[in-house]
């Protein structure tokens, strides 16, 4: 496929505020009427906080308890002044903060919105209905991606990504072609639905009340009914390079994963800068976790901490140790000065 000519993206103004029962589908039409149309091969970004506010998506109570309702798992969390914050697995299927339970422009009542648990099949429902709509055949060309906004590993900022899509091929896998020096591409395979989703928002912009975007001028090739929703971008298993962050993976190598009532007790670090002392604290208590008859004499000075540890048979003694070295790597310390004190051993962490 070669890259399009030309590219049009349209912000598409005039849609009203959308209440729990509105006929989205309807009211979008009306705007693409008054505004650039929908025509064969069109794609209409459509931003995900308007399905779930037709869909009724809202949660009154505790924020927290929402995003706990919709993480299948946790992948890393930090503490902050306002709370933990977890980066999750969400039931939608992105991995990304809080189950992308959303407290942002969500109206007076102060509840957030949630994300509807298939964007694909809410994607290929608005899809149907705007093409019913518009009066075009249910196999036209055309196209629909739900749109969320998240961080990404290794970049600064947020961006917009493909939650749900539909009409649309979300991946254009070039392995086994060439470049354009005629090398082989073995690793190359553009996520097309999220360089859509992200060019839509730079129409829709974040606080425009613009609720999408359409993308005109795609290739032909692109447009597919039958294609594989936005699901197939979430990488799973053996492809999930990063299932856990860094430090939340040793603390589960130590058996207390992310957001279990063993973390909240050893305790989460913070997003910020920390005492010594209360790195030390989760270090000593994520090490006695699964050694509770041990025990474990802290000293702190200004620079590092000597700990005494000490159990009730010399292979509990040398499980609490290699334990305690283990978990000191959590913390980004290092457990060093290794020392025998009779039944104790002394360790110095740093």
């Amino acid at each position: 496929m070669g890259p399009a000519p030309r590219l049009e993206v349209h912000g598409l103004t005039g849609v009203p505020e959308v209440h729990p029962g509105a006929d989205l589908a309807g009211l979008l039409a009306e705007a693409l009427v008054r505004g650039p149309g929908l025509h064969p091969g069109d794609c209409l970004a459509v931003s995900s906080k308007v399905v779930s506010k037709a869909l009724g998506l809202t949660w009154s109570g505790e924020r927290a308890a929402a995003v706990a309702v919709h993480t299948r798992r946790v992948v890393a969390e930090r503490a902050s002044a306002s709370g933990v914050t977890r980066v999750v697995e969400a039931a939608a299927g992105p991995v990304m903060a809080a189950a992308g339970v959303d407290a942002s422009n969500t109206g007076p009542t102060g509840s957030v919105l949630l994300l509807p648990r298939d964007p694909d099949a809410e994607a290929a429902r608005l899809r149907r209905a705007l093409l019913a709509a518009s009066g075009l055949r249910a196999d036209a060309p055309v196209a629909v991606v739900l749109t969320d906004t998240a961080g990404r590993p290794w970049r600064a900022g947020q961006t917009d990504f493909a939650l749900g899509a539909a009409g649309v091929r979300v991946l254009d896998d070039l392995r086994g072609g060439v470049d354009h020096d005629g090398r082989p591409l073995a690793v190359t395979a553009r996520a097309l639905a999220d360089e859509i989703a992200a060019s839509a928002d730079l129409a829709k912009g974040k606080a425009d009340g613009v609720p999408a975007a359409l993308v005109r001028g795609l290739p032909g090739g692109w447009f597919d009914p039958d294609a594989e929703g936005a699901a197939r971008l979430v990488r799973t298993g053996a492809g999930d390079w990063f299932a856990r962050g860094h430090l939340e993976a040793v603390r589960a190598a130590l058996g207390v994963l992310p957001g279990s009532p063993a973390s909240e007790e050893v305790g989460v670090a913070s997003v910020g800068p920390e005492p010594l002392a209360a790195r030390v604290g989760r270090v000593v208590a994520l090490a006695l976790h699964a050694v509770p008859d041990g025990s474990v004499d802290v000293a702190l000075t200004a620079t590092h901490a000597e700990l005494v540890v000490a159990a009730a048979d010399p292979y509990e003694l040398g499980r609490l140790v290699a334990r305690v070295e283990v978990a000191a790597h959590a913390e980004e310390l290092t457990a060093s000065g290794l020392e025998r004190r009779g039944g104790s051993v002394g360790l110095r962490l740093a």
